[in-house]
């Protein structure tokens, strides 16, 4: 499906199934495709499932405008007020749980039911009293590390058939990583702890036990700044949790959103 946002940008979407809304966004670099273990397994739970593309990602347009995450937090807004939805629950991984936060900060949790991050960090630049940054980054080298090669970010294999799923994606519509580093560059430069001290919203943190980008003493300090956190870590997992232990990912949120009924 296509929505156009009102600075013209063609934003792809898949919408399936009904009840309860569960809004998916992925990491930078990434697409929907990504999450091809979760989306059969919410939709037979009887969720509704709106899994989509961020600009300049996956079969979304690419573009020079709104390299910014206020923007791409503009973009769900305008996509769930053109659905209609409330109640949802946001699920991202990375750049997609950062971008709940800013969707968050800028228009509250009103239409909120929960709110579910993937191995990221509410903060990206680690300093005195946070040393739960990405990799190596601090202000002394901001922003020139982000510039380097990412490097894997997996810890083991990804699932055989989303990795067939996302393989064919990314030869569709490969991903320009130097038109995205304006965004990488805003998204690596905020931080989200008071979006987080606000939240009264059910949060859950799904961290990588072997994540290559974040520590995942993250998830349980990040988790107690909001009124009703709690951290999960998957040992043997990387930073694409969902990806590489499906299985596992797939227990831990249907625990999770049992406990929202």
């Amino acid at each position: 499906m296509n929505f156009k946002t009102n600075d013209g940008v063609n934003i792809v979407y898949d919408d399936q199934g009904s009840g309860t809304p569960i809004v998916i966004l992925t990491g930078i670099g990434g697409s929907r495709k990504i999450w091809a273990a979760q989306v059969p397994v919410l939709l037979a739970a009887g969720y509704r499932v709106i899994n989509i593309d961020a600009r300049n990602q996956g079969a979304s347009d690419q573009t020079v405008q709104g390299r910014r995450i206020t923007r791409h937090a503009m973009d769900v807004a305008e996509l769930l007020a053109a659905l209609k939805v409330d109640q949802a629950i946001l699920l991202g991984n990375s750049l997609g749980a950062a971008t709940f936060f800013a969707y968050l900060s800028l228009f509250g949790e009103a239409h909120v039911k929960a709110v579910i991050d993937v191995d990221q960090s509410p903060k990206m630049v680690a300093e005195a009293g946070w040393p739960y940054g990405f990799k190596q980054l601090t202000w002394n080298n901001f922003p020139q590390l982000l510039a380097e090669p990412m490097g894997k970010s997996t810890a083991g294999r990804i699932d055989d058939d989303v990795y067939a799923q996302i393989h064919a994606e990314k030869q569709t519509h490969p991903y320009d990583a130097a038109l995205n580093y304006p965004l990488m560059i805003d998204h690596a430069a905020q931080d989200w702890r008071d979006v987080l001290l606000h939240l009264q919203a059910p949060f859950l943190i799904i961290a990588g036990g072997k994540s290559p980008f974040f520590n995942p003493e993250f998830a349980a300090t990040a988790a107690k700044l909001a009124h009703h956190g709690t951290a999960k870590i998957v040992p043997d997992a990387g930073h694409i949790v969902m990806a590489e232990q499906p299985a596992q990912f797939n227990q831990i949120l249907l625990a999770f959103l049992k406990t929202l009924d």
